[in-house]
Parts: C-alpha cells; sequence; structure tokens
C-alpha cells in the first residue's frame, strides 16, 4: 500500500495511525517476539483502513502500477482474505474481486498479475484447508498457495494437508520459512510442505548439506534484504547471504517484501545487491531467476527474459533489472 494510499483512507474513516506508519522511517526491531509484534501491530493498524471492495482493489491496481513504473512485468502478490471477508460478504466474494481487479489491472497497466491465496500460522490448520480448496476453484489467475506470519507459532506439518490439496490443483507451494528461525525450520517446511518457492529462505545458508538440498530440489528463494534487516534477521541489508546462495546454486528472486512498512522497494533490492558487489552480468541472473521461477505465461517469460537481456547489452543502471515480483 501507498503511505499517501494509507493515510487518505485512514482520514476517511477517523483512524488515527501509529507514528511507526507515518514517521517516514523503515521499521527497525529485534528478531524477537516482542520485535515481531511491533511489526504486526503496525501491520494490522495499515490492514485496518482496508475495510471494502473499493479500498480492496485500489490497493491491487496501485500495486500493479508501481511495479510497472519500476520496470517491472510481472507481480504475484500474496493475500490472506480472511481479513478482509467481513467487509464483503465472505471468503469467496473476497477473492473473486481480487480475481476481477487483477484482470482489470493486468488489461490497464501492462503488468501480468498471478495471485498467491495465503493462510496464517496463527489460525487453525482447518482454515488453511479451507483457504486451499478455495485458490484451488480458481487456478490459472491463482498461481500459488502460501503461509505467512510468525515462523514460531503453529506446527509446521499440520498444514501439510493444506498444500496438498493446493499442489494437487496444479498449484506453486509457496510459503514463508528461513528467516526468524534457522535452518531447522527451512527444512521442516520443506519435509512438509515441498515447497516451490520459499519466501525467504535466507538460513538455509548456514547449513550447506540443507542448502545443497534446496538448490537439488529446484526450490527458488524469494530473498528480501532490507526486510531482513529490519526484522532484525541481520544487522544490515547488506550483509544477507545473497552470493553464498547465489554461488551454490540457488534460484534467487529479489523482492520488496512489504515497502510500506519498509521503506524499501523492488529496485532498492538491486541498488542493495550492487553495493554487495554484484556485477551487472549478476544482477541481470538476479532478474532472469525471479522471472523463470515465477508462474508466469510462457510468453510472458520470453518477453521479460529479452528484456533483461536488453538491458544488460545496452547502458550500465545504478541499480538494475527488476523484470519480477514476488510480494507478500
Amino acid at each position: 500500500m501507498r503511505q499517501s494510499t494509507l493515510e487518505e483512507l485512514a482520514r476517511e474513516r477517523g483512524i488515527r495511525l501509529p507514528r511507526g506508519l507515518t514517521d517516514g522511517t523503515a521499521l527497525q526491531v529485534e528478531a524477537t517476539r516482542r520485535g515481531w509484534f511491533r511489526f504486526q501491530r503496525l501491520y494490522d493498524a495499515a490492514r485496518a483502513v482496508v475495510d471494502s471492495e473499493s479500498a480492496m482493489r485500489r490497493i491491487l491496481h496501485e500495486a500493479a502500477q508501481d511495479d510497472g513504473a519500476e520496470g517491472s512485468g510481472r507481480l504475484e502478490l500474496q493475500v490472506d482474505p480472511t481479513s478482509y471477508a467481513p467487509f464483503v460478504g465472505g471468503l469467496t466474494p473476497a477473492i473473486e474481486i481480487l480475481l476481477d481487479q487483477a484482470e482489470i489491472s493486468e488489461r490497464e497497466t501492462g503488468v501480468s498479475i498471478g495471485l498467491v491465496i495465503a493462510a496464517s500460522r496463527t489460525r487453525h490448520p482447518l482454515d488453511a484447508r479451507t483457504l486451499a480448496r478455495l485458490a484451488a476453484r480458481h487456478t490459472g489467475r491463482v498461481i500459488g498457495f502460501g503461509l505467512s506470519n510468525d515462523e514460531r507459532r503453529g506446527v509446521t506439518a499440520e498444514f501439510g494437508p493444506a498444500f496438498r490439496i493446493a499442489k494437487d490443483a496444479g498449484l506453486l507451494s509457496v510459503p514463508h520459512g528461513g528467516e526468524l528461525l534457522g535452518p531447522r525450520h527451512v527444512r521442516e517446511v520443506v519435509d512438509s510442505l515441498q515447497p516451490d518457492r520459499l519466501g525467504h529462505g535466507v538460513r538455509s545458508a548456514e547449513d550447506p548439506a540443507l542448502l545443497e538440498r534446496v538448490v537439488e530440489a529446484g526450490i527458488g528463494l524469494e530473498v528480501c534484504p532490507a526486510s531482513n534487516a529490519s526484522l532484525g534477521v541481520v544487522e544490515e541489508a547488506h550483509h544477507v547471504p545473497v552470493r553464498a546462495l547465489v554461488q551454490a546454486g540457488a534460484q534467487v528472486a529479489l523482492g520488496a517484501d512489504d515497502p510500506l512498512l519498509f521503506d524499501s522497494r523492488l529496485l532498492d533490492q538491486y541498488a542493495i545487491a550492487r553495493r554487495m558487489g554484484f556485477s551487472d552480468a549478476e544482477l541481470a541472473q538476479l532478474a532472469a531467476a525471479s522471472i523463470r521461477i515465477s508462474a508466469a505465461p510462457t510468453e510472458v517469460k520470453e518477453r521479460l527474459l529479452n528484456g533483461v537481456r536488453e538491458w544488460l547489452e545496452g547502458p550500465t543502471d545504478t541499480a538494475g533489472p527488476a523484470p519480477a515480483s514476488q510480494r507478500s
């Protein structure tokens, strides 16, 4: 959500926003339960303004506009419809609103859009099965099934049946994992949810054998350096082991996670990689990986990969290409 949109919607509803959402600085917390609570409190405060169909449509459309303005040609947006269902008549209408708006926004912005329906670790695994069945009814525009929220909540294996429902329907398994918790959690997610992509997964770099397993399985990693720094996973964004992951053969897609809270958009992640020492050719490889591990249609992938090659052959850029975005 754009900062200006958050403030406008809050004014219209008479909602007073916490200072952490209005002070113009990136969230910075420690990697503890207390730190996550601070993050979640701000996240929930921002989400509270999204209480209507029009607000849902606006946020999705503006996300496509903003990614397109940065040069991204594919947006895979993760959403948990449970939070919005009470305002629009239920889970099914919430999903259908998003599907309809994705169709409109793709047509109007030129950005290819896929949706990931995500369950929350803070809710019962049976709720996840309900969401998985709904997601399975809309394969095509819905491209994957995710699992979000604090990794320390819930039992990962108990969400396995929901992911099997989704995978049986042809959806990608794209849970979060390996951010706040270490390699053990990555292993649990890989064993229980058979991911095609991992949201984050950076802690796999701490266990060479596990990282080798991730690479051999072809599991893509959605790596969000600024987010990792804001949530205390690393001290500075450039400490995220992007190069170690790439050198091990992992398919890495840079992502911004939540630009509103972390004050860092997609192109900023490429700038961080530049500061890590990534060359133009290496930035192009990261961009290409983000396309290959996406669920974009073949013709969209080909067009975006051609764009990466054209960027690499043309004048250098201070940051780099950003053709595909996976966002929470």
